[in-house]
């Protein structure tokens, strides 16, 4: 491994890693993807850490590759993924915002690439990453962990390049996006692209952003990853506090209190993702599935020889718990299924620490027994 390319103990560079061809047949030149680490214990020297056994953590939609942040309770020292035992790595996606190419980023010709930016397969980050594993010089992932989005990536890992995933874990995802997850997903990048901010995609520098739209596909969406019962019991009927949409007209400032969380929401993620990204990537979503060009799905899943476990969380709107019972019973190498009990829905894996944490600890243990076996 190539330690000197290796980011400080809880930081980040940005990697260039050539040329990435999309299954479209667009070339991205000079691609980057920006690289987190996390190793501590290891005197900071990223030449010790390289000897630990690797975890790569595949981030979700709207994630990045800043996992300790995210996922707290599961990623830091003595936690479950244990920073003082594993050297830790986390990508910022292709076609993301965070310091990764996508739409946002500078195209040869000096101007953004916008509208230009190819459409993405899962299978085009995951291309991506392993440009970026040649890159550093790892030959081997140990484990690989993701959920949602990035769960996605980990099933398109153990098939495109199992050679070099010697364990995995996909949490709250499907073998392939279902009609209802392509029409959600759909509809929230219609949103987008009917604001006329949106300006065909091309509002980089113009001083005009699509935030409307991309508001009200972030109220949608986050819909989908909590749960019907959760949502109702904390909001139920209440009027937002000050406010009173029980009045003789509808005003779009007198709101139920669930209106106005989800306006939260919406706000926070305007002030922190790129708009163009969200299409791109919610896109790749639609695109998901292992079965394209495989003999169809359950042939191409019968077909993985990565041991891979799946965890599935009870009452997940987006990615119902059938889905991962439907991977558990055609996976090639099937080593576990796990069930997060949670009124909160997809959102569960995050949410649910201790459950979640369980479930890490029982697939890492499983994963070091894989290890001393290939080694």
């Amino acid at each position: 491994m190539r330690s000197e390319l290796l980011p400080p103990n809880g930081g980040s560079s940005v990697i260039e890693i050539g040329d990435v061809v999309t299954e479209g047949g667009v070339t991205i030149p000079s691609a980057r993807l920006r690289l987190h680490a996390f190793y501590d214990d290891a005197n900071d020297c990223p030449t010790t850490a390289s000897t630990r056994p690797i975890i790569l953590i595949e981030h979700a939609l709207t994630g990045d590759g800043n996992a300790i942040d995210w996922w707290s309770d599961n990623v830091g020292p003595g936690k479950p993924i244990d920073t003082e035992r594993y050297l830790v790595l986390c990508a910022n996606v292709l076609g993301g915002c965070q310091g990764s190419t996508g739409p946002a980023s500078l195209h040869a010709d000096g101007k953004p690439w916008g509208s230009r930016f190819p459409g993405l397969s899962i299978r085009d980050m995951v291309q991506a990453e392993n440009q970026l594993m040649e890159k550093l010089g790892v030959e081997k992932i140990d484990s690989m962990i993701g959920a949602s989005m990035g769960g996605a990536r980990v099933l398109e890992w153990t098939l495109m390049f199992p050679e070099r995933v010697t364990s995995a874990l996909a949490i709250a995802v499907s073998a392939r996006a279902s009609a209802w997850q392509i029409g959600i997903q759909s509809s929230q990048i219609r949103f987008i692209e009917a604001d006329p901010d949106w300006q065909g995609g091309d509002y980089y520098g113009t001083g005009r952003e699509p935030n409307e739209g991309m508001g009200q596909a972030r109220r949608i969406a986050h819909l989908t990853y909590r749960g019907e019962l959760e949502v109702d019991e904390r909001f139920g009927t209440e009027p937002q506090r000050g406010e009173n949409p029980y009045g003789p007209y509808r005003r779009s400032d007198q709101r139920f209190a669930v209106e106005s969380y989800l306006d939260r929401h919406a706000d926070k993620l305007k002030e922190r993702f790129d708009a163009g990204s969200y299409v791109v990537l919610t896109d790749a979503l639609n695109r998901h599935d292992v079965g394209r060009g495989r003999g169809g799905m359950n042939a191409a899943l019968g077909s993985s020889q990565v041991p891979t476990m799946v965890v599935g969380v009870d009452t997940d709107i987006l990615y119902p718990y059938h889905q991962q019972e439907h991977l558990s019973r055609n996976l090639g190498d099937f080593i576990g299924l796990s069930k997060i009990t949670s009124p909160t829905g997809h959102d569960g894996f995050l949410i649910e620490s201790r459950q979640m944490g369980q479930v890490l600890k029982k697939f890492l243990q499983k994963a070091e027994l894989l290890s001393e076996v290939v080694d």
